[in-house]
Order: structure tokens, then sequence, then C-alpha cells
């Protein structure tokens, strides 16, 4: 089986996405009768080409990027990669078909750019695609693009129509999606989380700090860290030894600077910058409460990266929050906006070690049924039902 597949971040460009790209890729790498070529952005001003075992070729396109802003993809950025990624698979596509090898499907991570080149794909080749829902690509998801939602729709849901399977990442974007087209057909596929690399280790926590960590993340308006910020302004008199590291680039994080340095919090809020997910794991180890304020969110790996290094977590009710965390159980849910109700939550775990430990516990055991591996399977199956239906017609 041979797929084309398209997602204009991958590490370390992007944020979520892009690592869920990576995990996923690196496990079809292990699946006999699987070829992939995956195509993505460069992040310099040269073509690359890389290998990942015999089966798997990512090729990074040139887009104008030159390693900066590299969480954060302009819309010039993703036009270009639309141009360049329609004219190099292009080429894939006929060389494959002269060979006697042609593609069985494409694959799109986002459904506009990438859904967009693998329409044209289905127009001009025949070929069917798979859309991966992940998250702003989805009307409604990001206050960001509000005013460009109103001219996305009907283009995203021509796609959608088109295409032989559409996934979400979660039920909170399924829904979300069904707002747009009621009677678009959406699977689920959720994200998966390395539970190998990320694995508690309780020795590493300082016993001179109660460290709060929110994970790799975009630093957007929409994560909410300023009310994260605000939540330990008003806990650190009582609270001397609170420490949040808040991990990430993006266009909130000079506002997050100018607020922490306004509240006199350089001792208690530390904002990390990029941390490259090969050295993400201790940061998470280090750590003894996660804390999601999100306004909006799929399935988080940033989430699932802390369930399965034992941390309870502290969240808002938002897209895949739903179903990872049940209130009281594993974690505990605060309301949107709410920096008063957050810092109540937080004050009860700080206090509370036995509750911490008993959803530290109930996280890693909830993780353990969420590899990689399992959903890169679950793709593989759904290429093959593609590949079916195709040749059934």
């Amino acid at each position: 089986m041979k797929v084309l597949f398209f997602n204009y971040e991958y590490p370390p460009l992007g944020a979520g996405a892009a690592n869920a790209s990576a995990y996923i890729l690196e496990e079809f790498s292990k699946i006999p009768g699987l070829e992939v070529d995956f195509v993505t952005s460069s992040i310099d001003r040269n073509y690359h080409l890389k290998e990942i075992g015999t089966n798997v070729k990512i090729h990074r396109l040139p887009i104008g990027k030159n390693g900066k802003k590299l969480h954060y993809q302009s819309k010039k950025d993703i036009i270009i990669y639309t141009l360049k990624t329609f004219f190099f698979s292009r080429k894939l596509i006929r060389k494959a078909e002269n060979s006697g090898q042609p593609y069985n499907l494409t694959h799109s991570f986002f459904t506009v750019p990438c859904g967009f080149v693998s329409l044209i794909f289905r127009k001009q080749y025949n070929i069917p695609y798979i859309i991966s829902l992940r998250g702003s690509d989805v009307p409604g998801y990001s206050d960001r693009f509000i005013f460009l939602y109103n001219f996305l729709k009907p283009l995203v849901k021509f796609i959608w129509n088109n295409a032989a399977e559409v996934v979400s990442n979660s039920e909170g974007l399924r829904d979300l999606a069904r707002k747009t087209d009621n009677r678009q057909d959406f699977g689920i596929i959720y994200n998966g989380v390395d539970i190998e690399t990320f694995k508690p280790a309780p020795e590493a926590r300082p016993n001179d700090k109660f460290i709060i960590t929110n994970g790799a993340s975009r630093i957007t308006a929409r994560k909410g860290y300023g009310y994260l910020i605000e939540a330990v302004n008003r806990l650190q008199k009582k609270y001397p030894n609170l420490l949040a590291k808040i991990m990430g680039e993006g266009d909130d994080k000079k506002r997050l600077e100018g607020l922490v340095k306004n509240l006199e919090l350089e001792n208690n809020v530390q904002l990390l910058g990029r941390i490259h997910r090969d050295k993400l794991a201790p940061y998470y180890q280090e750590a003894s409460l996660f804390v999601m304020p999100s306004l909006n969110e799929g399935m988080s790996n940033a989430m699932l990266e802390a369930l399965a290094s034992g941390l309870p977590i502290i969240t808002t009710e938002t897209g895949g929050t739903k179903e990872l965390v049940k209130d009281r159980t594993n974690g505990l849910i605060i309301n949107m906006k709410d920096a008063e109700d957050m810092a109540q939550k937080i004050s009860l775990l700080i206090d509370n070690l036995e509750l911490r430990n008993k959803m530290a516990v109930a996280n890693r055991e909830l993780a353990k049924t969420m590899s990689w591996g399992s959903v890169a399977n679950q793709y593989f199956d759904l290429y093959k039902n593609v590949t079916a239906a195709k040749l059934e017609k």
C-alpha cells in the first residue's frame, strides 16, 4: 500500500499536530507493506529528505522559514506550502503511476490547506483521501480565525463531502465539526502517547518547589495561560515555593511576560520558550501538577503526556479534555476564564497529597491504553478499508 501524507507542520515546526505526525510516522515505519511519502515544510530555505526505516520518506519543502516563529505559520507560509506541495506531489504521483505502483490514497492533517491539495488530486487522478481534523481547521475552533471561517466554511464542507473518510481526534472536536455540517459522517481516532518516554519519576521532584507544568504548547490567548499566572499571583504568598513553568512559543508570550513582570512573579512563573520534544519528559517528571486552562481544545498531546507521566490534571471542560478527565477522579475541572476557581483547585491539590497520588495512579493507567502504535494501526486499518472500497467501485 502506498500513501501520500500531507501536514504543513512537522517538528520543530508546529505543536500538537506536528508531534502527532512524527509519532505516527515512526509507527508506520514498523508496518510491513506500507509505504509513505510525507510532504511537509522545511525550517530553512532548502529541501530536505529524511527517511525513517525503509518505507517512510519525509519531504521538507522550503516555504521561506528562517528558524523564527516555528510555532506559527503565517497565511503567506500556508499559501506557499500549498502551492509547493501541489507541484511537488504531482511529480510524485506521476512518477508512481509510471512505475506501475500508484498511490492508493492521500491523507491530510488539517482540512485547509492540506485537504484542499487532497481534493485536487481526487479530482485530477481519482485518488481517494482521508481528512484528519486537528482543531483550527474546524470552523469555530479558534478566535484567531473567526472572520476567516465565514469564507472557508463552504470550502471546508466541500472538502469533507468529497473525502473517503473524515476523522476527528476527539468527540468534542467532532461535535464542533457537526455544527458546520451535521450530515457529514465523522469517525474518531484519538491521539496517542509515548508511555515509554513519558513516565513517572517521583524522585525527580524537588523538595523545595511545587512545580506546575503546562506541557509543550503554543502560547496563544486561546490557551488561557494568563489566568494561570493570575492564579499563581493569588497563591504565591500562601505557597512561596509554588513555581509555574510554562513551555512554548506563541503570539501571546510577550503579553504574558509583561504580566509576570507587572505582578512581580519572576520567582513563581517561568516562561521557558520552546522545548524540543526529545527533552520534554524531565519537565513533566519534575512537576507535581499539570494545568491546562484552555478556552478550546481538541485532544491535547500535552495532556496525554501529563497522564502518562502520572500527573494530576486541572483543566477546563472543553474538547477532548471531557473524554480524558473525570472530575475528582483523575483531575479537577475548573471554570473557564476563572483565575480564582483555578487558584482554589490548585490549593486543594497542594494540600492533599493523598488525592494527588490517587489521581496520578489513575492517569498513568489511563495512558497505558492509548499508545501511538494503536493509533497508527487504526489509521492503517482505515487505509485498507478506503482502498478496498475503491476497488469495489
